[in-house]
Formats: C-alpha cells, sequence, structure tokens
C-alpha cells in the first residue's frame, strides 16, 4: 500500500513537473518571462466573462447608403472566388483611387486601375504563391509606390516552409519587377513597412502564420532589395504585423495578433534602434476565440493609436457558420503601451474592421465584413456599419446580406467626393456558392458626409 502510495505521488509529482515545464516552453515561445507574466500581462478573461461583461451596441435602422458594384473578372459559374486581401491605393498616382487584390484561387496580384473615374481595369502585376495581403510603400526611395505582399505558399493549412516575402519593384510606369527577399520560411500572413531602427529607410514586419509553427519577425533594410532577417517570436498563428507608434516615444513599435491556440496580441515595443521587447496586451482563454483581423486606428482621438480587433474566424469547423462569441471590440491604448478592452458588438464571422468617419461627423466609425455566417438565414449580414456617437458608444446598422462570405475590407475615397468608400472581396471556400462575388467597390452615399 505504501508503494503504490509513493508510486500514485512520484506520477503527481512527474505530472507536476511536466506542467510546469510545459509553461516554460509556452513562456520561451513567446518571448516573455515569468516576471513580465505576472507582471504586466493582463489576466486573460473567459470566454464567458467576456461575452458576459459586454454592453453589445444596439441595433440601429438598416442603412443603404452605401452602393456596391462588381468590378474586375466577373466569374464564371464553377468558380469560387478567393480574394485573400483588398486595398485601396492610387497605384499609378494620377489622382484617382485604384483597388489592388490578392487573388488566392489563381496565385495572382491583380491592379484594377480607376481610369477614367469610375471605369476599373484589371491586370494581373504578378505569380505570388498563396497571396495573402498586399501593402503599398516607396520601398526603395524612388518617388512611385511598389507592393510588399505576404505569400502563404498555398491557401489551406500546411507547415512545410513554403512562404516567401515578395517585393514588386514599381517603374512608375506600371511595370513590376518581383524581388523575393525572404522564402523558405512558415507562410506568410502579412508584411508591413516601417523605419524600425532609425536609419532612414524602410525595415518590413512580418507574420509568419505557419501552422503548427510560426513566427514573427523583422527585416531590417541593409541595401537595395536586401535584407538581414530578426526573429522576435515563435507561435504559430500571426495574421497581423501592424507598424506603429503605440507607446509615443517617436520610434514605431509593431502590433501583432497571434491566433491559432493562443488567441493574443502583442506589442513589440521599440528602443529606437530596432531592439523589440514583447508585451502582451490581450490573451483570450477561449482557444477557438477565432482572431481573425487587427487594425490600429486613434478611435477615441486622443493621440495615440487604438487597436481594433475582430474575432470571427470558423473556418475549422465542419459546418463554418460564425460562432456566437464572434465580434468586435477595441482596446483603449491607455499610454505606454498599456490597453484596456471593450467589447462592441456580437458578429458571426466577423473580418476585416476598418475605421473612417463614415458619416462626416467627426468621429470614426467602423465597417466590418463577415465571412462565416448562418448564411440560409436571410437576416445574417455580410456587410455592417458601426455607428460612433463620438463617445465610443456604437449603433450596429445592417448594409447587406448579399454577397455573402466577405473576408477582406479597404476604405478609401474612390471617387474623390470626400466620403470614404469601400472595396470588399469575396472567399468562398465554403457553401453556399448562390451569392457569390470577387470584387466589389461600395459608393458612400449618406446625406452630407465629406
Amino acid at each position: 500500500m505504501a508503494g503504490s502510495a509513493r508510486y500514485i505521488g512520484g506520477v503527481v509529482a512527474v505530472a507536476g513537473l511536466a506542467a510546469v515545464a510545459a509553461v516554460f516552453v509556452q513562456l520561451r515561445r513567446a518571448e516573455l518571462t515569468v516576471a513580465e507574466v505576472a507582471g504586466r500581462a493582463p489576466a486573460a478573461p473567459s470566454i464567458t466573462e467576456t461575452i458576459a461583461a459586454a454592453r453589445p451596441s444596439p441595433k440601429g435602422p438598416r442603412l443603404d447608403v452605401l452602393r456596391g458594384r462588381a468590378i474586375g473578372a466577373t466569374p464564371g459559374a464553377s468558380d469560387r472566388p478567393m480574394i485573400a486581401n483588398v486595398a485601396i491605393v492610387d497605384l499609378d498616382r494620377d489622382g484617382l483611387s485604384d483597388v489592388v487584390a490578392a487573388d488566392a484561387a489563381v496565385n495572382k496580384v491583380v491592379w484594377l486601375r480607376q481610369a477614367p473615374a469610375g471605369t476599373y481595369t484589371e491586370r494581373a502585376i504578378a505569380d505570388v504563391a498563396g497571396p495573402a495581403h498586399v501593402h503599398a510603400a516607396d520601398l526603395d526611395g524612388d518617388g512611385d509606390l511598389d507592393l510588399a505582399v505576404a505569400s502563404l505558399g498555398v491557401l489551406f493549412p500546411n507547415d512545410a516552409r513554403i512562404g516567401a516575402v515578395v517585393l514588386l519593384e514599381h517603374d512608375g510606369r506600371g511595370r513590376f519587377t518581383p524581388h523575393v527577399v525572404l522564402d523558405q520560411v512558415a507562410r506568410v500572413a502579412d508584411v508591413r513597412s516601417g523605419d524600425l531602427d532609425g536609419d532612414g529607410d524602410l525595415d518590413l514586419s512580418v507574420a509568419h502564420f505557419g501552422y503548427d509553427r510560426g513566427e514573427t519577425r523583422w527585416l531590417e533594410k541593409t541595401g537595395p532589395w536586401q535584407y538581414a532577417s530578426h526573429p522576435l517570436q515563435a507561435l504559430s498563428g500571426p495574421i497581423n504585423a501592424e507598424i506603429a507608434d503605440i507607446d509615443g516615444d517617436r520610434d514605431l513599435d509593431i502590433v501583432t495578433l497571434v491566433s491559432q491556440e493562443w488567441e493574443e496580441i502583442y506589442v513589440f515595443v521599440n528602443d529606437g534602434r530596432g531592439a523589440f521587447t514583447p508585451q502582451r496586451i490581450f490573451g483570450a482563454s477561449n482557444e477557438d476565440f477565432g482572431s481573425s483581423w487587427i487594425s490600429l486606428a486613434d478611435l477615441d482621438r486622443d493621440g495615440d493609436p487604438d487597436v481594433v480587433y475582430s474575432n470571427g474566424d470558423a473556418f475549422d469547423y465542419a459546418t463554418t457558420s460564425g460562432r456566437n462569441w464572434n465580434g468586435l471590440q477595441w482596446l483603449e491604448n491607455t499610454g505606454g503601451a498599456r490597453f484596456t478592452y471593450h467589447r462592441i458588438a456580437d458578429i458571426p464571422g466577423a473580418s476585416s474592421p476598418q475605421a473612417a468617419d463614415l458619416d462626416g461627423d467627426g468621429d470614426l466609425d467602423i465597417a466590418v465584413v463577415s465571412a462565416y455566417n448562418a448564411w440560409s438565414d436571410p437576416q445574417a449580414q455580410s456587410l455592417l456599419w458601426l455607428e460612433n456617437d463620438g463617445r465610443q458608444a456604437f449603433t450596429l446598422h445592417d448594409v447587406t446580406n448579399t454577397p455573402t462570405h466577405l473576408l477582406t475590407l479597404a476604405i478609401g475615397d474612390l471617387n474623390g467626393d470626400g466620403r470614404p468608400d469601400l472595396a470588399t472581396g469575396g472567399m468562398h471556400m465554403s457553401w453556399p456558392y448562390d451569392r457569390l462575388s470577387r470584387l466589389m467597390v461600395w459608393t458612400n452615399g449618406w446625406p452630407g458626409a465629406r
């Protein structure tokens, strides 16, 4: 009996040590110390606490002020559009905003040039395997806009090292030369540009989604289309790697959204010379929280960037409809890379939230799309508008339930009238296939908006 007791006690002790070891492994992967977790990281709210503590935005009337129309190639009867990302940018700098998109169905980056006003002509500008995100910037300092493209390699889950960062050098006349500056890495979901080491040129932040293995890193520009790689964190599932001065010290920090089993948001605080300290600013205890996107905006107009955050990914479910914990929230920047969590609304399948003054009243509203929803229900919305009252109390407005499966959203003035317009992309990986779209623009007709 005593021997059995000693055996059981030994098993319990070993299990306890294993649990402690597992914690330390996770801390190591996250590049966090025990002191940092105990002293600075916020407690991870349970999903029950998160939803119960929320005061969801009241429902307002349906809005018919966004008029949508398809642009670009028309999908065929058997086509399943898969637009992973869409951006609004005046790529040729002719004074008319264009649309650039990552078309994962055909593995191409496409440019829909607006010329003349209101007419969009599409052409492919590069072949990229599994394009996930397109970011426009003057990467070589020659006065025109180049493109930084995140390459997954393949759209669907895969742990092979097939990711890449592809930079498309623009000659200023509509021709692009590809430069692969990082390859044979975990699948890349995002790449952004900014001067991260204070030397006057544009470096890159990179989110490697991977699958079971992923990471976050930054690429230091060392010469023309040459970069040195600096790993920051070894966690699977990074979706975004935004760049902004988060803590107000006049250098650029990196903000990452890490999904998969982590469901966390990190700020990598920059010392101004490219040395970063990770700080977790949000973590959900629900491993199925479904993190789908972050964007940065000064939502409360207090002079620092806040984080607008959607959780609506349901692609890992057999039935890819949204979940009752999906929705929209914002993390209020309260200074020094400290944030306060606010739930805004429950939205099944929420994705790609973007902030802009959509109604011209001087505050920032939010537009958000839905990719995973109960599309057999005519009340299931694919595009919604959250109207800000100026004090960050939002009213939720339905916009449309057609088309379905909208994954990506961009905001910009497409027709030059001073109103923010929208562009959306459809990601039709699941049933039903009766309300398809590939690329659409939505003209803002809010009365008096400027």
